[in-house]
């Protein structure tokens, strides 16, 4: 039960190292308009608030890492599960929080058309820095 906590715990942590990551680069980009130059709105501010709800589902979805396959190798391991993994929150966000909880449509367009892609790219950052964390934690 132990070695199960302990993994648990560290890939709650690895999201949360991933999420504290892509928060900072969709900051960063929005800041310096990079998505409103291709017509995507957005470009949070950078405060606790907009943080915690970050770093926690950053955390939540990190526990997707604890599933115990594809372990072998750097760029097996980090790239592509930190890559593939990602996907399963970016399909969250673009098919229920923009569509439900933001009404902002399906996939998000009513925030730009190229709404998808920067989500993806997004989570690509938090999935590629989840998964190299766990890479540097390993025992």
């Amino acid at each position: 039960m132990s070695t199960l906590m302990s993994r648990l715990s560290i890939c709650f942590a690895a999201g949360c190292v991933g999420a504290l990551v892509n928060s900072w680069v969709v900051w960063y980009l929005g800041r310096r308009g990079i998505p409103q130059q291709l017509g995507v709105g957005i470009a949070p501010k950078w405060s606790a608030t907009y943080l915690y709800a970050r770093l926690v589902w950053g955390g939540i979805w990190g526990l997707v890492f604890a599933v115990p396959f594809w372990r072998s190798g750097f760029w097996t391991g980090v790239f592509s599960r930190g890559i593939l993994f990602s996907f399963i929150p970016t399909l969250f966000q673009l098919l229920v929080v923009f569509p439900v909880f933001q009404d902002k449509g399906m996939f998000g367009l009513a925030l730009g058309t190229l709404t998808p892609v920067f989500v993806c790219l997004y989570n690509a950052v938090w999935g590629f820095y989840t998964a190299l964390w766990l890479f540097l934690a390993r025992e």
